[in-house]
């Protein structure tokens, strides 16, 4: 599995097998760039703009935006688990999804926009996350430090943080990758993609920065 993170909470994973998915597409008011990206499916982990422009992607057959578990492709699966976007029971924002993939022996987390911490029921929903994809942000999302705690709570091999202030969104109130990373103990790896499978997961770097490719010359 090859992953990609294009910006935001915007990811491209391609398998094996040549299936892409992509999961919460932004549009352009968010102030990234937005090319051309192909996908066979597209995941939304809920309905605000900067996370559900499934019409900047082409070619997709399968949109989930649901909880439930979901057959994609042979041995290609997604468990859609459904939470919160704030710390109130979805009163203030609503409802997310948590998208957890499971494909090639890997099961990797999309986290969404979460805004809270996952208690024991939904601990157990998720199971065994190999790559979590977290929001770092605050302010719409879990922050830093519970981005930290999270990552304590469901121990992933690898974490990947998203959703944090960039050049692109620079009036946004929420913090940047800096404000979660510096929490950290250990080092994190800066890469373009992560290429990852079941059988080199133990050798990945505990957090890995994806270098947002949206626009890269």
């Amino acid at each position: 599995m090859i992953i990609r993170c294009i910006a935001h909470a915007k990811f491209l994973f391609e398998l094996e097998n040549g299936y892409r998915i992509v999961t919460d597409p932004y549009d352009a008011s968010t102030g990234y760039p937005v090319t051309p990206l192909k996908a066979d499916a597209v995941l939304v982990s809920h309905g605000h703009h900067d996370h559900s422009a499934v019409e900047t992607i082409d070619g997709w057959t399968k949109k989930i935006d649901s909880a439930g578990t979901h057959t994609l492709a042979p041995e290609i699966t997604v468990d859609g688990i459904a939470c919160y976007h704030d710390d109130a029971q979805g009163a203030k924002r609503g409802p997310n999804t948590v998208y957890v993939i499971h494909a090639e022996g890997l099961n990797v987390a999309h986290f969404g926009d979460i805004g809270h911490l996952p208690d024991e029921a939904l601990c157990r929903q998720l199971g065994r996350i190999d790559v979590a994809l977290v929001p770092v942000g605050g302010y719409y999302t879990i922050g830093p430090a519970q981005a930290l705690e999270l990552k304590n709570l469901i121990k992933p091999r690898v974490l990947i943080p998203m959703h944090y202030r960039t050049s692109f969104n620079a009036q946004w109130p929420i913090a940047p990758l800096e404000s979660f990373t510096s929490l950290l103990q250990t080092g994190v790896e800066s890469v373009d993609l992560l290429r990852v499978t079941k059988d080199d997961l133990e050798c990945q770097p505990e957090v890995i920065n994806l270098r947002p490719q949206a626009g890269k010359a």
